[in-house]
């Protein structure tokens, strides 16, 4: 299935095509056979995370770096995008960024919350955890896969990146009673490290060297597969004794992980219902690809095993929804049914 062209909005207009994805960008999402880019995507993700939990010993010297690489993924996906188009500060613009920040971070959650604690207690915390983390720093690269405009889906990363430090502990102590001992300066500190050093380097990278930069986006698929190899080890090798130790625990986090990103998806689509395809793509991976390892890092300190092991899980649906979704986008006619 190949993925569509990439758009974004500058002064009003929107731009489709190769310009949108920046200066070096190509317009599609690596070279080859479609089918044959997802059957590596799968075979990385699926072989690295059952790597990691047969022989953890091997993804041991990565867990330390699991951060920077998700900063390498976020550089990566700064060099696809044409700065201007962030700048969108028309107020329809901001009302929408600010109405889908609600929903990402207070509004979703709160409900999700609420099922889980009705049908799933244990998991109640868990999901509110997952759901209420902020939009990933790969969600761009994720767009990008899927034929979205990526600009709204970076203005997303950005946005709740700042808001969530502070909107999280409150939502958690608010609804499940609990007062989640998380330093705000630090986290602060460490998400803006995590998103505006690898925005500073992509400034410097293009203006020096441009022409590596370029090559560098010729070959960006295979990096980012290894990317997300090491990261599956480092995460996946924390968790191999207790996979092995509750093997019905690690079923359940996988089920309840594919129904909330199925969940995420479809009220992204429900809530940019009337806009185009691409537009309500944007939306989808702005709400269903968050920021999971960060969930791993700091929940394993401050709550109970299963919600680093909810978060860890995520990365199943985190990548193979990219099919389904991909799907509807080309084969259905649901995602367009609401277009314009």
């Amino acid at each position: 299935m190949e993925s569509g062209p990439a758009h974004v909005k500058r002064g009003g207009a929107k731009i489709h095509g190769p310009a949108a994805l920046g200066p070096d960008m190509p317009a599609r999402a690596g070279t080859g056979t479609p089918w044959l880019r997802d059957l590596a995507l799968f075979s990385v993700i699926f072989g690295s995370a059952g790597l990691a939990i047969a022989m953890p010993d091997l993804g041991i010297p990565f867990q330390p770096y699991i951060l920077y690489f998700m900063m390498f993924q976020l550089f990566l996906s700064f060099l696809k995008i044409d700065f201007t188009a962030l700048l969108d500060t028309s107020l329809p613009g901001l009302l929408r960024l600010g109405s889908l920040a609600a929903v990402k971070l207070i509004a979703l959650p709160a409900v999700l919350y609420w099922i889980a604690d009705w049908i799933v207690p244990d998991y109640a915390v868990p999901v509110l955890l997952l759901s209420g983390i902020s939009t990933g720093v790969v969600a761009p690269f994720i767009a990008w896969l899927i034929g979205a405009e990526i600009a709204p889906v970076l203005r997303m990363v950005i946005a709740t990146s700042v808001i969530v430090p502070f909107s999280l502990p409150c939502l958690v102590k608010l609804l499940a009673g609990s007062e989640v001992a998380i330093p705000i300066a630090p986290m602060i500190r460490m998400l803006a490290m995590v998103i505006f050093t690898p925005l500073v380097a992509v400034a410097v990278l293009r203006r020096c060297a441009p022409s590596f930069s370029a090559r560098l986006n010729e070959r960006q698929y295979p990096i980012a597969l290894a990317s997300f190899g090491l990261i599956n080890l480092g995460v996946f090798s924390k968790y191999s004794l207790f996979f092995f130790q509750n093997p019905g625990q690690l079923f359940v986090a996988v089920g309840i992980a594919y129904v909330l990103s199925a969940l995420y998806y479809v009220t992204g689509f429900v809530f940019s219902w009337g806009r185009d395809v691409s537009d309500r793509l944007a939306t989808g991976v702005s709400l269903a690809v968050m920021n999971n390892v960060l969930v791993i890092v700091f929940s394993s300190q401050f709550f109970g095993p299963l919600s680093p092991t909810l978060a860890a899980m995520y990365m199943f649906p985190f990548f193979t929804m990219i099919v389904p979704v991909k799907f509807l986008r080309d084969r259905t006619r649901l995602l367009g049914a609401g277009g314009r």
